[in-house]
């Protein structure tokens, strides 16, 4: 594959990537934090514009094509892109994926985590969340230098797919540094080709979004973003940003300090 289809970051640039990223973890696991019954999502979504600004950053996310808010907040069959609305208020047993972006300095980080609000999750909830963590894990440990983008995407795929679960296809991983989207996109499903070939300098934002029921979604008629499933059943999401070293990648948005 061409190399314009991927983006190397320099050694001038990664310090500012890993700042950036950093910043993004810190402010999921606060957002995380705060994620409880009685707390509407319009609530979450300005305490992450306020824990942003703190990080001395931006909402990555607010105002990217259109986007009206500064963070997306999904509940429960949401599967990305939910809107904070003042009306949502959350309730004991609801799944809440939290997506956090952060500009600063010109650098972006971005991760996302979905968390069971006030009590501890069902059964068919927590082997949901847990077949998604593991299919992001299998995915990460593909992400070898050398290796390419459709062996984190099969990865991901088995991972998945073996507990029975349904993997979204509509909406992909991507390459992430100096801008939210960068190339190469990374899916989460097995690909004809192999796609870009994994090379030092690459970061990603590896992200499974998977589904309890079909791998089919739908965008909301009217607020045009708030993708839900197909059939109502609930959903998961995480992310990491990942750089490609000669080796193991390495996980940049693993929150150092809270």
């Amino acid at each position: 594959m061409p190399s314009r289809q991927v983006v190397i970051h320099t050694g001038r640039e990664l310090p500012g990537i890993r700042v950036a990223a950093q910043a993004a973890a810190l402010v999921l696991e606060q957002l995380c934090g705060a994620v409880r019954p009685g707390v509407s999502t319009l609530e979450l979504d300005q305490l992450d514009g306020k824990l942003i600004a703190d990080t001395g950053g931006t909402s990555a996310f607010h105002g990217y094509l259109g986007y009206p808010a500064q963070t997306c907040i999904s509940l429960n069959e949401e599967v990305v892109h939910g809107i904070g609305q003042a009306t949502r208020i959350i309730v004991p047993g609801d799944l809440v994926s939290l997506d956090v972006g952060v500009q600063l300095d010109g650098f972006i980080g971005d991760n996302a985590r979905t968390v069971c609000a006030g009590i501890e999750p069902t059964p068919e909830q927590e082997s949901l969340l847990s077949a998604t963590r593991e299919g992001l894990a299998a995915g990460i440990a593909a992400a070898q230098g050398g290796n390419y983008v459709n062996d984190i995407s099969r990865a991901v795929e088995e991972s998945v797919s073996k507990n029975g679960f349904g993997i979204v296809r509509d909406f992909v991983g991507h390459g992430c540094g100096t801008k939210l989207h960068e190339a190469p996109e990374v899916p989460n499903f097995a690909q004809r080709a192999r796609g870009a070939r994994l090379q030092p300098g690459m970061v990603l934002a590896i992200e499974p979004m998977v589904n309890a029921g079909t791998h089919r979604v739908v965008v909301d008629p009217i607020d045009k973003w708030t993708v839900r499933t197909a059939d109502g059943a609930p959903s998961a999401h995480f992310e990491h940003m990942v750089l490609i070293t000669k080796d193991n990648a390495e996980i940049l948005t693993w929150p150092k300090t809270v």
